[in-house]
């Protein structure tokens, strides 16, 4: 299993208290000194370290910043992304049965996505490094977010998308950003391999979540969880349903909880249960959990309408498997009609999600009907992408609009029936 464990000492050119370590071998470098991704060492993943972990009296503002106590930085190239609402869904919470249940709704971030707050730490740290051109392979949501970071930023972007398989409205915002899109005759596990030999050849900066600072932003989505949590209910929820794609969320959410361990701030007991959940046809995470695995196999073919987790090698496994295991999680895959469902669900209480994220709520109701989630327990689940990301799909699921005479009467006949 792969050791998470926070301890180690920082390299001796280590900058203002943080550090890369490598998740496999405990090899340390310094953060800033190159461009680096994967462990020189043994190849392993690279996680962000530091001197020190804050409490949450430290934290001041609005917004991914808020957390800068906790960011290698003080500031970013910011669009104002972060403080994301925690919604009541009361009818969604009387389906499942749960004593409680919110929806974190990352579809209210600047281009739509979580994939917000992950730029604007992985764009500064782009800065820092004083890169030419960044870089993402994408489902979609990834490639309208660095696109307008990169835009902000006054930095080329080039993005690669498996050819027809990313939703209009993400093609559009990366387009309109002025990206530079090229469509791979692949999946997306396909582009993440080109892009990153681009990278490793000094083409470009890669701000896929294989890169360390991208989940430095994300893990914000775990502090503000927990700070609206407990200012909504008076408690912290016992448990995070999450879709899971490449599993940056799941290992950013799990060294949120981490550090906030290390800080005093939590007991290990109290981190909520990571819970994962995949579409059945992509759902390779959810095979290693079942199979209480410790690394994950690649499917090479992969299918769902919920097109931004349509991913078979979840590059962030070996820190988002121990997240699952460590806070007594678990994955399930569930059916595209479910998903569906779940889209209308949402819609029903006046959240507007793309198809990805409402896999969060019919991985609850698969877990709540199997008894695996108990009735007693508070329950946040994750939504990652807004309603239009893909209004096609939207379209799909909702109801059909009808023709009627340019009259009242045509009107209200229409409607009786």
């Amino acid at each position: 299993m792969t050791d998470l464990r926070l301890g180690g000492d920082a390299p001796a050119c280590a900058d203002d208290g943080t550090w890369l370590a490598c998740v496999e071998c405990g090899a340390t470098l310094a953060p800033f000194d190159g461009i680096v991704y994967r462990c020189s060492e043994c190849g392993g993943l690279l996680e962000a370290r530091y001197a020190d972990y804050p409490t949450f009296e430290k934290f001041s503002g609005e917004g991914v910043w808020r957390y800068r106590a906790a960011l290698p930085f003080d500031a970013g190239v910011s669009i104002r992304e972060g403080n994301t609402p925690l919604y009541e869904v009361p009818g969604i919470e009387t389906e499942a049965g749960v004593a409680d249940l919110h929806v974190k709704h990352e579809g209210a971030n600047p281009t739509g996505s979580f994939k917000d707050r992950g730029m604007t730490v992985g764009v500064r740290v782009a800065e820092e490094l004083g890169v030419d051109r960044l870089a993402c392979a994408s489902t979609g949501n990834t490639s309208a977010a660095l696109a307008a970071y990169g835009a902000r930023a006054d930095t080329p972007v080039l993005v690669l998308l498996p050819a027809g398989k990313v939703a209009a409205g993400k093609v559009a915002q990366a387009a309109l950003h002025g990206a530079r899109i090229c469509e791979v005759d692949g999946n997306f596990d396909d582009c993440l391999d080109v892009v990153a030999e681009l990278a490793d050849r000094g083409e470009a900066y890669l701000l896929n979540s294989l890169n360390p600072f991208r989940l430095e932003g994300q893990k914000t989505i775990g502090l503000e969880i927990l700070e609206q949590s407990r200012a909504a209910t008076g408690e912290w929820p016992d448990r995070i349903v999450l879709p899971v794609g490449n599993a940056g969320n799941t290992a950013a959410l799990y060294k949120c909880f981490r550090e906030l361990v290390a800080a005093g701030e939590m007991d290990e007991s109290e981190m909520p249960a990571l819970t994962g959940v995949q579409a059945e046809g992509a759902a390779p995470m959810v095979e290693a959990v079942e199979a209480g695995a410790d690394e994950v196999e690649r499917w090479d073919d992969v299918e769902t309408r919920a097109t931004a987790i349509r991913i078979g090698n979840p590059v962030n496994a070996p820190k988002a498997l121990p997240g699952i295991y460590d806070t007594g999680g678990t994955a399930v895959a569930v059916s595209d009609d479910a998903i569906t469902d779940a889209q209308r669900l949402l819609a029903e209480d006046g959240v507007g999600v793309e198809p990805a994220s409402a896999a969060s709520v019919a991985g609850l109701l698969e877990l709540r009907e199997r008894g695996e989630i108990g009735s007693g327990e508070r329950v946040v689940c994750l939504t990652t992408g807004h309603l239009l990301k893909d209004p096609d799909a939207a379209a799909a699921a909702g109801g059909k609009p009808v023709s009627v005479p340019a009259d009242a009467d045509g009107v209200l006949d229409a409607i009786r029936d």
